[in-house]
């Protein structure tokens, strides 16, 4: 395995979600060094290696879900694509919270909160800019580097998907849901009232943020057989 460092805890039940947080040196989102197709590709092969390694891992192959926050989730959404197409691993679930999906820029939240909020137009668009460098926008990028770009989800794991009303990717997670729903994948959308992106972590304290770890447990131990 490469070199990890540790990441905080995601806000979700450990009881539920077990989760060990880790990347590489490469993998601390230097995009302009390693843009696409290196992050996608990273996270398919350590999706491939945790397969491949789950009974030195103590953990069950056979349940195994995806799971990332804001340009995680969209690299989350890209390793199940990139897992359907290869045949890989199998994934039972996902989980993509105010997932960054689509470069193409052209919904109305973006146009909404462009110059205000704790993530904007102007700094998804570098985000972009950084991942995919002159190909953003245009027609030669692939689904797994954009999957609000896909055409065919169908065979996809179930989803959990969740954004706030007041975050630039609203749109863009509605319509993968959308898009989920229409190729037969079940899918759970949570369009938070007034949250916004990133307000679960950084006002955990919250009545909202509280009600939406909630959500997500429960999802998470119906998709998983346990209690919630």
């Amino acid at each position: 395995m490469p070199e990890t460092t540790a990441l905080p805890r995601p806000p979700f039940d450990p009881e539920f979600v077990p989760f060990l947080t880790a990347m590489d040196e490469r993998g601390r989102f230097h995009l302009t060094e390693h843009p696409d197709p290196y992050p996608v590709e990273d996270c398919y092969a350590g999706l491939v290696w945790t397969a491949e390694h789950a009974d030195d891992l103590g953990i069950d192959a056979e349940r195994i879900v995806l799971v990332g926050q804001s340009a995680g989730a969209g690299l989350a959404a890209g390793t199940a694509i990139l897992a359907r197409d290869r045949q890989g691993p199998g994934v039972i679930g996902q989980v993509l919270v105010s997932p960054m999906l689509d470069d193409r820029d052209a919904t109305v939240s973006a146009r909404q909160f462009d110059g205000v909020g704790v993530a904007d137009r102007e700094m998804t668009g570098f985000g972009w800019d950084a991942y995919l460098g002159d190909r953003r926008g245009g027609d030669d990028v692939s689904v797994s580097a954009a999957p609000g770009r896909a055409t065919d989800l169908a065979g996809l794991p179930p989803a959990y998907v969740d954004c706030g009303s007041a975050e630039v990717f609203r749109d863009e997670t509605v319509a993968y849901a959308s898009a989920l729903w229409a190729a037969g994948v079940p899918a759970e959308l949570h369009v938070w009232p007034g949250a916004f992106h990133g307000s679960t972590s950084m006002v955990p304290e919250a009545v909202l943020s509280q009600r939406s770890v909630r959500a997500l447990r429960e999802w998470t131990g119906r998709l998983l057989g346990t209690t919630a």
